[in-house]
């Protein structure tokens, strides 16, 4: 059986002139909720500057390459109509003062976590792939820890905030690191185990609930999958739906490996978190940490040793043909942060590079 995968987008709203982030979520939604036939596919995110879609889970990855794309141009359309743009960014390169979003949530994001929150306009990308249990979702967390900076190294697409360039790739997991209870975690072990940890960490009264379980990758609290949630938003479509094809494939190397009795790879959060940091860091630009290793290695070996972990997988899927060529595809032309940079150097302005990615956002 050929497991489901569907895919969460964040994506930011600018002014249609001037590419600047502009507060227009509650218009978007709303001209969104007109246009649907039936409950509209888009929500309200954390700032009033970001709109965000989920697909439904799908089996062909042709039909969720239709479906991002049909889902990316509704929200263009809502957003023109509100006199706007949508761009799959995972931070807005020009400055912006952002707007939380309503409701008491929100609320209270800001008053516990103040400064943090109000700078947590950025996007990303989630990945929800099936699992048969909870059993076999905490067997496949715990292995596919070392993988994830690869996913996020393949994403990266934040290079710029607040007007600079940062010098990273993905500053945006930079950001989002910020929260307390986000990035890599432990081995588990067992569902118990896990969700042991989890209750222990809301009855802090840190985390508001168990929607504030901001690992790498989690079992979702809302649907029968492992949200894999490491990587930027993708400025191009087709590297999103390359994306969840690996991680697809990915959580299927994985629960292979422990219906096998293979135990995961025993690295320290400490490791974990440096890998991260290099990927979010160099992109596929410099050197990342090799996932079998955990010693650097050019970024192009370190992604094809993950199309080499779940080749059987993606061999069975019949998405191998597919992966490859997209990783090829990413790695002769780069990410979304190369592109942005480049389109910085040729046209000298960053409010025509947001033009050029509004445009690429499209696909």
């Amino acid at each position: 059986m050929v497991r489901t995968v569907g895919v969460e987008e964040e994506l930011l709203l600018v002014d249609e002139q001037s590419g600047d982030p502009r507060a227009l979520s509650t218009a978007v939604l709303a001209l969104a909720e007109r246009r649907a036939e039936g409950d509209s596919v888009f929500e309200q995110e954390l700032h009033r500057q970001q709109v965000e879609f989920a697909t439904e889970p799908r089996t062909d990855m042709r039909e969720l390459a239709d479906e991002i794309l049909r889902w990316r141009a509704e929200a263009a359309h809502s957003a023109a109509g509100a006199g706007g743009a949508v761009v799959a960014l995972a931070t807005a390169p020009l400055p912006v003062s952002p707007s939380i979003g309503d409701g008491e949530r929100y609320r209270w994001l800001a008053d516990t976590y103040g400064l943090t929150t109000q700078e947590q306009l950025t996007c990303g990308c989630h990945v929800h792939v099936s699992v048969e249990s909870d059993e076999e979702g905490v067997a496949v967390l715990d292995r596919i820890r070392p993988w994830l900076a690869v996913l996020l190294a393949l994403s990266a697409n934040s290079p710029f905030w607040q007007g600079q360039d940062t010098t990273y790739s993905s500053y945006r997991s930079r950001v989002w690191g910020r929260w307390p209870s986000s990035g890599p975690v432990e081995i588990f072990g067992s569902a118990r185990r896990y969700h042991d940890e989890v209750r222990a960490l809301v009855d802090t009264g840190v985390l508001r609930d168990k929607g504030m379980i901001y690992f790498d990758a989690r079992l979702s609290h809302r649907y029968p999958t492992v949200e894999i949630r490491v990587a930027d938003v993708c400025l191009d479509p087709a590297d999103a739906v390359l994306l969840a094809t690996l991680a697809r494939a990915l959580v299927e190397t994985a629960a292979r490996a422990w219906r096998a009795g293979e135990p995961p790879e025993p690295y320290g959060v400490g490791l974990l978190r440096m890998a991260a940091w290099q990927a979010g860091r160099s992109g596929l630009e410099g050197p990342l940490l090799h996932p079998a290793t955990m010693r650097p290695v050019p970024g192009p070996e370190a992604v094809r040793a993950l199309l080499a972990q779940v080749r059987d997988a993606l061999e069975d899927s019949g998405d191998l043909r597919a992966a490859t060529e997209g990783v090829e595809r990413v790695l002769k032309r780069g990410t979304g942060a190369r592109f942005q940079r480049d389109a910085l150097a040729r046209t000298g302005s960053l409010r025509d590079t947001v033009a050029e990615c509004v445009a690429r956002t499209r696909g």
